[in-house]
C-alpha cells in the first residue's frame, strides 16, 4: 500500500463513545492493511514454526539412513526458510504502513478538531495536553492498531503448533495448547498498576510541556522582568515529577519483561525434560523429540507477542482515552453537529448587530468602538464573529446577527467566510512569506496593496536581510516559528496585512496598531480605510489616530452601547469617551461591569 495516499483526504467520523471504541474504529478503517499484515505475519510465523518439523525428518532419516529423506527435508528447509524471509519483508513494510495509517489519522483528526474550536480549544484544555495527544499519543496508538494484525497471526500460529504437537504426543499437546494462555494471562496482574503508573506520567508529561510551552512563548518578557529563573525552577520541579513517574512505570515494565523471558523459558524447559524422558524411554523417535523441541522454542515468539501487546494495550488505551477526551470537546453553542441553516445572501450589504450590547455596524463603513476593558473588547471582538463558545454553566446570549440572519444559525464555515475577526495577538507559522499570505481571499485586494497598507515595507526588508537563500524575492524570504525574529509590531502589520488580503466582507479587527508607534500607526489608519472601501469593518481600539479615520464611533460602557457618532464629535460631547481616549482616569472607573 503507497504511502503516497497520506495525508488522508478526510480521516473520518471516529466512534468516541469510549477508548476501545475509538480503537476498534481505526483499525476497522483500514480493514485491507489489517488483512495483508496477518497474512504475512502468519506467512512469515507459520514458516518459522513449521521449521522443526523438516529438521526432526531430515535427522530421523540420517539416523535410518534414508539419503533421499535427508535431501527432502534439506529442500523442505530451503523453501520454508526463504518463504519466512519473504514474510518478514511483506510483514514490516505493511505494518510500518499501518502504524503510520493509524498515527496521521489520529493526527488528522486532533488538526480538525483545533480548527473547529479555534481560539475555544485553549480555554478547554491545556495546549501541553494537545501537544501531547498529537505526538507521544499517536505514537502508542498507532503501535497498537499495528500490533493486533500480529497478535492474531500468533494466536493462530499457537493453536496450528499445539494441534500438531496434539497428534504427534497428547500429552505434550495439552501442556502447549494450556501452558501457553496461561503464561500469557500471567502477566494480567501487573497490567492495572502499570496502567495506573503510566496514565499518572502521562498527566505529568502534558503539564510539564505546557508550562514549557508557556515559558518559551514569554521568555523575552520573562527576562525583562528577571522572572526567567523562577519559572526554570517551576519547569525543573514539574520535570522531576516527570522523571520519577517514569523510573515508577519503566520499574514495573522491566518486571513485565522479565517475567515474559523466565517463564516461557521454564516451560520450553519443561517440555523439553518431558520429550527427553520420552525419547530415552523409547516412546518417540530422536527426530520427533527435535520437532517437538524446536516447535515448543518458536512459542516464545508468539509468548513475546502477547506479552507486548498486553504493553501495548495498556498504554494505548490512556492514550486513547485522552484523543477520545479531546475529540469529543464541543462547542458549547452545539454548532459542531449543526445542522446547514439558511445561507447568508450578499452579506457585505447588511448590518453586523449585537442585541446583546446594542452595537450595530453599518455595512460597507468603517466602524470604532471604544471600550474602557479591554478584556471586554476582546471578548466583544470574538463575539461578533458568531458561534462562540460559552461555560456550560454560562447563561446563553442572543446571537450576533448579519444583515437580519443570525450568525449562529448558519453552518460555521460560512459565518467565518463572512466574518473574520483578527485576533489582539495572532499567529505567524514558520514558512515563507508566500505561505503566510496563502489564504483564501476574494482577490480584490493584491498582496503588495495589502503590505503597503499595513506599512510593511521595512518587514520586508527584515525579512529578506534574514533571508539570505532568497535571492532577494521577498516572497520566498523565511519566517521563524511565531515570528520570533521580529518585533512585536512587525509581527502585527504582517498579520494586519493577511487579514486585508483576505478581503472578508465583514473584518473585525482588536487593537491592530497597539505595537506601533505614532508615524506608522498614521499611515495604517489611512491604508486601512483606503483598502477597506466599500467592506464593513469593526476596528477596537482607543486610538484617536484611528478614531478619527473611522466613519463612525461608538461607546461600550457598562456591557451597553450607550454612544455613537464621529471621534471629534464625542470628544466634545461624552466626558466618559473623552474619559477612555485622553487616559485621563483609570480605564476600571469607565470600564465595563460585565
Amino acid at each position: 500500500m503507497p504511502l503516497a495516499s497520506l495525508p488522508l483526504a478526510d480521516p473520518g467520523r471516529p466512534d468516541l463513545s469510549s477508548p476501545l471504541a475509538f480503537l476498534r474504529w481505526l483499525q476497522r478503517s483500514q480493514r485491507r492493511g489489517q488483512v495483508l499484515a496477518t497474512c504475512w505475519a502468519l506467512l512469515e510465523m507459520g514458516c518459522q514454526a513449521a521449521l522443526p518439523i523438516p529438521l526432526g525428518h531430515g535427522v530421523q532419516a540420517a539416523v535410518d539412513g534414508d539419503a533421499t529423506g535427508i535431501w527432502r527435508a534439506g529442500a523442505a528447509v530451503v523453501g520454508l526458510s526463504v518463504a519466512a524471509s519473504l514474510g518478514t519483508v511483506l510483514l514490516h513494510r505493511q505494518a510500518v504502513w499501518n502504524w503510520i495509517h493509524a498515527a496521521t489519522q489520529v493526527r488528522q483528526l486532533v488538526a480538525r478538531q483545533a480548527s473547529l474550536l479555534g481560539g475555544a480549544l485553549s480555554r478547554r484544555i491545556a495546549t501541553g495536553e494537545v501537544v501531547a495527544v498529537g505526538s507521544g499519543d499517536v505514537a502508542k496508538i498507532g503501535w497498537y492498531v499495528e500490533l493486533t494484525a500480529r497478535l492474531r497471526a500468533a494466536v493462530l500460529v499457537w493453536l496450528a503448533v499445539g494441534s500438531v504437537i496434539l497428534v504427534a504426543e497428547p500429552l505434550l499437546g495439552v501442556a502447549v495448547l494450556l501452558g501457553v494462555p496461561v503464561l500469557a494471562v500471567s502477566v494480567w496482574p501487573l497490567l492495572g498498576p502499570f496502567e495506573r503508573r503510566y496514565d499518572e506520567q502521562r498527566a505529568l508529561g502534558g503539564k510539564a510541556t505546557a508550562l514549557a510551552a508557556d515559558t518559551v512563548a514569554g521568555l523575552r518578557v520573562l527576562r525583562g522582568i528577571g522572572g526567567e529563573e523562577l519559572f526554570l525552577t517551576r519547569y525543573r520541579a514539574a520535570s522531576q515529577k516527570v522523571r520519577a513517574a517514569a523510573v515508577r512505570s519503566a520499574r514495573l515494565w522491566s518486571l513485565m519483561q522479565a517475567q515474559q523471558v523466565l517463564l516461557p523459558g521454564l516451560f520450553v524447559v519443561g517440555v523439553t525434560w518431558y520429550g527427553a524422558r520420552l525419547a530415552a524411554d523409547g516412546r518417540i523417535a530422536v527426530g520427533t523429540l527435535i520437532a517437538v523441541y524446536g516447535a515448543t522454542a518458536y512459542l516464545a515468539s508468539p509468548l513475546r507477542i502477547l506479552g507486548e501487546s498486553a504493553h501495548a494495550w495498556t498504554v494505548a488505551r490512556v492514550s486513547a482515552g485522552r484523543a477520545v477526551r479531546l475529540l469529543s470537546l464541543d462547542r458549547a453553542d452545539g454548532s459542531r453537529d449543526a445542522s446547514p441553516g439558511p445561507v447568508l445572501g450578499r452579506p457585505e450589504h447588511g448590518d453586523l448587530y449585537d442585541p446583546a450590547t446594542g452595537l450595530t455596524a453599518r455595512a460597507g463603513e468603517l466602524t470604532a468602538v471604544v471600550c474602557g476593558d479591554p478584556d471586554f473588547a476582546g471578548a466583544l471582538a470574538e463575539r461578533l464573529g458568531g458561534h462562540v463558545p460559552r461555560a456550560e454553566d454560562e447563561p446563553a446570549q442572543p446571537s450576533v446577527r448579519l444583515g437580519g440572519t443570525e450568525l449562529d444559525a448558519v453552518p460555521l464555515a460560512e459565518a467565518r467566510a463572512a466574518v473574520l475577526v483578527h485576533d489582539k495577538e495572532p499567529v505567524l507559522l514558520s514558512g515563507t512569506l508566500a505561505g503566510l499570505l496563502d489564504v483564501p481571499a476574494s482577490g480584490r485586494v493584491p498582496a503588495a496593496e495589502a503590505l503597503a497598507a499595513a506599512q510593511a515595507d521595512d518587514v520586508l526588508e527584515a525579512l529578506v536581510d534574514g533571508s539570505p537563500d532568497c535571492a532577494g524575492d521577498v516572497m520566498r524570504a523565511r519566517i521563524t516559528e511565531r515570528g520570533r525574529s521580529l518585533s512585536g509590531g512587525q509581527r502585527q502589520r504582517l498579520a494586519l496585512a493577511r487579514a486585508l488580503l483576505a478581503d472578508p466582507p465583514v473584518l473585525v479587527l482588536d487593537e491592530p496598531t497597539s505595537a506601533v508607534d505614532a508615524h506608522t500607526e498614521s499611515r495604517i489608519a489611512a491604508g486601512l480605510r483606503d483598502s477597506r472601501a466599500g467592506r464593513t469593518t469593526v476596528v477596537f481600539a482607543t486610538s484617536p489616530l484611528l478614531l478619527d479615520r473611522a466613519d463612525r464611533v461608538v461607546l461600550v460602557r457598562d456591557g451597553r452601547a450607550v454612544a455613537a457618532g464621529r471621534h471629534r464629535e464625542l470628544m466634545d460631547t461624552e466626558p466618559a469617551y473623552r474619559a477612555v481616549v485622553t487616559r485621563a482616569v483609570e480605564p476600571a472607573t469607565v470600564g465595563e461591569g460585565a
